[in-house]
């Protein structure tokens, strides 16, 4: 399938200005001056970019497909991800994750759901394991998951400094780290940690100790939901500063944040205060997963679940409230994640590069994603759909 997309502003991330876009199969051939792109014999399908914004698509480091939870028991299970959501929030690739619940919830379902999601339309890629120490692989190790099967490019989410963590020590997680940074040389992968933070008082400690303690290097190992708190948050840049990377989690509303809960325009701000290299910070929404609320004592008093949505929402809101340029907010939502889990051909609109792109009207609002070369939403409306519906 050939698409041309005419006279539209792009950013590649860089700042591209106006230009055409060829896309030949799932790969984009050509990015051109306008005009200069010429076709003949064959009917093209062409999109109208004038007055038109095309970033590379969302990559989303952190989603819940076959749903997360279960604190308060089985009923609150939550539902896995479904194709539409995925695709209305211009989201072309992701990373799938088993969570708290890692014992009705398996990696071979994991891995199943994650091709299911690749048939329809979207990249995906999983994590080994879930919150729990030792983790449960698919071939009895984290190395041999890395090494030979496709999908699998690290272990996650392990949780750490959370009451509903294996208490891991210092010695496990540097051995995970370990296996993850071999598996990934001997499978051609990032091999990245990817650690759940909780808000115990420890809060990072075991990362700082494996840059001091170890010769594994920090771009092996990531921790996400540092800014449920304005503590961990400011540990989190402290290890960035240090030469360490961190996940944001979206979802906090600014105007409703506390403490407890800092937004990713607020720790974005804080980043630029403190000058932290922000090519070192990604931002994931932790769709699907359930949100639970504990008191002091430990009991679940409240739970709501995270959505996809909330990935698009941020990225819009960094760039209307002028705290990022589109360049860095496509680096942040695109561009960051690719580099870091070595995504080969995705974040950036260059020939060669797979053909996800997603196109937004001047004020940032979501008018077409194509992801792979197949347009999944065309003027606002959404062609993809699930292959029985949404459940």
């Amino acid at each position: 399938m050939i698409t041309l997309i005419r006279q539209a502003t792009v950013f590649g991330p860089q700042p591209l200005g106006t230009r055409d876009i060829l896309l030949a199969g799932d790969r984009i051939a050509a990015v051109s001056a306008p005009d200069s792109i010429r076709i003949e014999g064959i009917e093209v399908p062409t999109i109208d970019g004038r007055g038109k914004l095309v970033f590379p698509g969302l990559i989303d480091s952190h989603v819940h497909i076959l749903g997360g939870g279960g604190e308060g028991g089985p009923s609150t299970r939550a539902p896995e991800i479904a194709i539409e959501d995925i695709f209305r929030s211009g989201v072309t690739t992701l990373i799938g994750c088993l969570g708290t619940d890692g014992v009705t919830r398996h990696m071979s379902s994991l891995l199943a759901k994650a091709r299911a999601l690749d048939i329809e339309g979207v990249t995906t890629f999983i994590f080994a394991g879930s919150y729990e120490v030792p983790v449960k692989t698919l071939t009895g190790s984290i190395r041999s998951d890395l090494v030979l099967i496709d999908k699998v490019i690290g272990a996650g989410e392990i949780a750490i400094s959370d009451h509903r963590s294996a208490q891991p020590t210092f010695e496990e997680i540097a051995r995970l780290a370990a296996e993850c940074r071999v598996g990934g040389m001997l499978g051609g992968k990032a091999g990245v940690l990817h650690l759940h933070l909780g808000d115990g008082r420890r809060g990072l400690e075991l990362l700082f100790r494996l840059i001091k303690e170890t010769e594994i290097p920090p771009s092996q190992f990531i921790p996400t939901h540092v800014n449920r708190n304005r503590r961990l948050l400011e540990e989190a840049m402290d290890y960035v500063l240090a030469g360490g990377f961190m996940d944001l989690t979206a979802g906090v509303d600014p105007e409703k944040e506390t403490d407890d809960d800092v937004s990713v325009e607020t720790s974005i701000l804080r980043c630029l205060e403190k000058n932290v290299p922000l090519s070192h910070v990604t931002v994931s929404s932790d769709s699907n997963g359930s949100l639970p609320v504990f008191n002091k004592q430990g009991n679940l008093v409240g739970l709501t679940i995270a959505t996809e949505q909330t990935l698009i929402d941020k990225f819009r809101s960094l760039l209307r409230r002028k705290i990022l340029d589109p360049e860095q907010a496509a680096n942040l939502f695109s561009s960051n994640p690719a580099r870091f889990y070595k995504l080969g051909r995705k974040g950036a609109i260059e020939p060669g590069r797979d053909a996800d792109l997603v196109l937004f009207d001047k004020d940032y609002g979501l008018t077409d994603v194509i992801a792979r070369g197949r347009i999944m939403m065309a003027g606002g409306r959404l062609l993809a759909g699930s292959t029985f519906g949404r459940p």
